[in-house]
Order: structure tokens, then sequence, then C-alpha cells
């Protein structure tokens, strides 16, 4: 009895053996085959970038969207990444137009082209302007909060989403409507990259964006 009990330990201990070996071989054959990402097809594609959002192509080579135990989330990045697309898009604009067509009704003394140092010649004239607009920002920033962390606790509310659509651009249909998705997050993205360029550049060569820009060409 002592042998037969033996025997059967030995073969369950040989058989355990053979079985994990089995197992890391289709652990690796599972990583080997993992979805690659479409804009760093050397990497595999990061687990919560599905392709469900708008202007999603896998990029994220720091695993920024894996983050979730400091109070960040996807969902607070994608609001924070639209948020500063439209505010780079807003800006952009806001340093290209004065040059073109001067300032605006009120800014009469912001006439440097460089919007960097027409910001600092409203200052010394109107700083009142200044302080109504770190005021707005302010209460923007507070209701923008309010929608974020609402949004993150019910479901509800779609990261950026403010319910603003005096165009009714919704009207046009899902397809239309994410594909203007796709354009806002395109243009905000390299909205971003203008935006610094030209405060770069403005704090640097004191020049305006479109000056610099001639240089440049």
């Amino acid at each position: 009895v002592k042998f037969a009990a033996l025997s059967v330990a030995l073969l369950a201990g040989s058989a355990s053996a053979f079985t994990a070996p089995s197992t890391v071989n289709r652990a690796g054959s599972v990583s080997l085959s993992a979805e690659k990402s479409k804009s760093l097809p050397f990497l595999n594609r990061p687990a919560l970038l599905d392709g469900s959002m708008a202007g999603d192509v896998g990029f994220d080579p720091l695993g920024l969207s894996n983050i979730d135990d400091v109070g960040i989330d996807l969902y607070w990045l994608r609001e924070a990444e639209l948020k500063h697309c439209r505010l780079c898009m807003l800006a952009i604009v806001g340093f290209i137009w004065p040059e073109i067509f001067g300032p605006a009704p009120g800014c009469e003394a912001a006439t440097d082209p460089c919007q960097t140092d027409a910001f600092w010649q409203i200052w010394n004239s109107h700083p009142q302007y200044i302080a109504f607009g770190f005021i707005m920002v302010m209460l923007i920033e507070a209701f923008s909060g309010i929608a974020t962390t609402t949004g993150r606790e019910t479901g509800f509310r779609e990261p950026g989403d403010f319910g603003f659509d005096p165009l009714g651009f919704k009207k046009g249909g899902d397809e239309k409507y994410a594909k203007l998705k796709e354009q806002e997050v395109a243009n905000g993205r390299l909205a971003m990259w203008a935006a610094a360029g030209a405060l770069l550049q403005g704090c640097t060569t004191h020049e305006g964006a479109l000056q610099n820009l001639s240089h440049a060409l």
C-alpha cells in the first residue's frame, strides 16, 4: 500500500512538472500575438486604448493611460486633452488675428505684433482686463471641474461634453459627428504644438507668429 501511494505521488509530481512549461509557452504565445499600437508598431497597444475614443491610435509610450491610483484615470486625461485642444485652437487664432487685423476694440494699446509683448502692453494700460480674464478662467475651471467629477462618478457624461452645440453638429448623424470629433482632436493636437511654438518664439525673438513663419520660409 505504501509503495502504491508513493508511486501515485511521484506520478503526480511528474505530471505537474510537465504542466508548468506548457503554461509558460501559452503565455509567451499570447504576448507575441498581442495587438500592436497603430502609432508605435514596435510596441503593444495599451490595454485601455482600444480605439473607441476619437483620435485614439494607441500612442502612450509613457503608460499614462494605466495610471489610476493617484486620482488620475483615462477619463480625467481625456478631459484634460480636449480642454487643452480647444484652448490652444483659440490661442493660436488669438496670436494670428491681431497680427493681421490689428488689436481688438478697447485694446488699442496692444500694438506690438508679438502677442507675448502685447500682453504686457495691455497689463500696463488696462490691468482690469487681465484681472477679469483671470476671474473668468477660475469660474470656467470650477464649472469644468464639477462636470468632470460628476461625469467620472456617474458615467453618464462623455469627457469634454458640455452640451454646447449651437450649430447642431450632433444632428448630422452618428457617423458624421464621429468624424467631426476626430477632426477636433487632430486639429487640437496640432494647435497645441502651434501655440507652444508661438509662445516660445514670441518670448525669444519678440516677433509675431507670422513674422517668425516668414523668416522660416
